[in-house]
């Protein structure tokens, strides 16, 4: 599996983006679909994960009422539209997907996800 994650950019404070990751290769209903974000100096942490077969969307605590993740399974594409941005949103942004038990349990954890995207930089400026 192959991922390609786009839509990055420089937004103001309360402005929004929408993030894409495109899948190629071959998927599988049990998939799970993360996105990580990564800023200078902090470690990697989650922001959302969705299932590539059901609706089941989880996020961040830190997010949760801006973010919403989303996939169009007719694409291979998975979308994270990010609204009110903040300051401190600003990262690397990273998709990632899986298909193990591990991520199935917690997908929150990076390092149970088997393929990763090359980020893409949100800059949200104050």
């Amino acid at each position: 599996v192959q991922l390609q994650a786009s839509g990055g950019g420089l937004v103001q404070a309360g402005g929004s983006l929408r993030l894409s990751c495109a899948a190629s290769g071959r998927t599988f209903s049990s998939t799970v679909m993360g996105w990580f974000r990564q800023a200078p100096g902090r470690e990697r942490e989650f922001v959302a994960a969705i299932s590539w077969s059901g609706p089941n969307t989880y996020y961040a605590d830190s997010v949760k009422g801006r973010f919403t993740i989303s996939r169009d399974r007719a694409k291979n594409t998975v979308y994270l539209q990010m609204n009110s941005l903040r300051p401190e949103d600003t990262a690397i942004y990273s998709c990632a997907a899986g298909s193990g038990m591990r991520v199935r349990f917690d997908s929150s954890k990076a390092d149970a996800y088997d393929y990763w995207g090359q980020g893409t930089q949100v800059t949200v400026s104050s």
